[in-house]
């Protein structure tokens, strides 16, 4: 139950978010906003303020924001009608939402940022058998404090580090044992390792694993904060478009890459047990996701109207009725294969196991 609410109450700020996007900017640039509605399906709540209904839906899993006169089929012309409103307003009502969604993402890792998170100190949990650090005499509990001079206090630091060594056979690491510092020479190993993209990276691998007990706070500035979640936005932002490429060129999985609402609840149920910390960090990501998958050029998404906004403006006038008809049904049809694909993969994937024992 408190997975159910926990995903709910997700989907449920990014839907918000997202649509008060698309809301707030056609009030600004005054087109009359039907309808706002939470949740798709029958609804069971409804309350009209001004000239907008505020609806909230049996299924939590999207929303919509209805704009007077958003379709060719009902446009008649009126001045706080979608069509009748320049192609460059028309762009800010629709990119607004994905935005937003963007902008959330960023706000909510500078908070993590500022107010901190944990994570694993430089302490030796284990040894893996015949590397570097067990023939150089590295033992668990030896806290590694430097490497090549180079300060390290958090695992990340240390491993980053670490597999940047590329074409070197040996470091120097500086340990902490029994409150007293040495220093031990310690060979690389060179290791393939894969990016969970498709991609292969070579990194140097000492052979250790870390304290999962030995956890620090890490916190920063209020202006250090904002430029890192800026700076991890735009490294998540590089890696989907990076990882959207590779599925095209069949470099990588679409059935392994790809989730739905069923594979969103089950992960956000295991994050919630790992506290708020953790979940507000999968919201952020699921936010930034959000916001970069809706501007893709397909059709129904935000991306593929600003698409037309673009095909409108080098043409000079709007596509006619049928054409507008042909790509709304040809989008709505896209986005119905994916919902169904995608809830088949997350039930295989989730559940796969467990189905195909209840048949043999």
């Amino acid at each position: 139950m408190l997975g159910l609410l926990v995903f709910i109450s997700t989907l449920g700020v990014l839907i918000v978010v997202h649509e008060f996007g698309h809301f707030i900017l056609a009030k600004a640039v005054k087109v009359r906003v039907e309808k706002f509605s939470l949740g798709l399906g029958p609804q069971f709540f409804k309350r009209k303020k001004g000239d907008t209904d505020y609806c909230l839906s049996v299924f939590p899993v999207g929303g919509f924001v209805k704009l007077a006169g958003d379709n060719l089929e009902e446009f008649k012309g009126g001045p706080d009608e979608y069509f009748s409103k320049p192609p460059g307003k028309r762009f800010w009502i629709i990119f607004a939402g994905p935005f937003l969604n963007y902008l959330l993402g960023i706000i909510i890792l500078w908070l993590i940022f500022f107010a901190g998170y944990p994570t694993l100190t430089t302490k030796v949990g284990g040894l893996l058998k015949d590397f570097g650090a067990e023939k150089a005499g590295l033992l668990a509990g030896d806290t590694v404090i430097a490497i090549d001079g180079k300060k390290v206090k958090y695992w990340e630091e240390l491993q980053k580090t670490v597999q940047s060594k590329q074409g070197v056979d040996k470091v120097t690491l500086t340990i902490l044992r029994d409150k007293q510092e040495s220093s031990l020479v310690v060979s690389i190993r060179e290791k393939q390792l894969e990016d969970g993209m498709g991609g292969k990276r070579k990194a140097g691998i000492l052979g250790i694993t870390p304290d999962y007990d030995s956890i620090l706070k890490v916190r920063y500035g209020l202006g250090e904060s904002f430029l890192l979640s800026v700076t991890k936005a735009w490294d998540l932002t590089q890696a989907t478009y990076q990882g959207l490429w590779r599925m095209i060129c069949g470099r990588v999985s679409i059935r392994d890459s790809v989730t739905g609402p069923l594979g969103i609840f089950y992960i956000t149920s295991k994050t919630a047990s790992l506290g708020i910390t953790a979940l507000l960090h999968l919201i952020a990501v699921l936010s930034i996701s959000l916001g970069i998958f809706n501007l893709l050029p397909l059709p129904v998404l935000d991306g593929g109207h600003i698409f037309l906004l673009m095909v409108e403006k080098i043409r000079g006038k709007a596509l006619g009725l049928k054409a507008d008809q042909f790509i709304n049904q040809a989008g709505v049809t896209l986005i119905i294969s994916l919902a169904i694909f995608v809830t088949y993969n997350d039930i295989v994937r989730l559940f796969g196991d467990k189905i195909s024992k209840l048949f043999r």
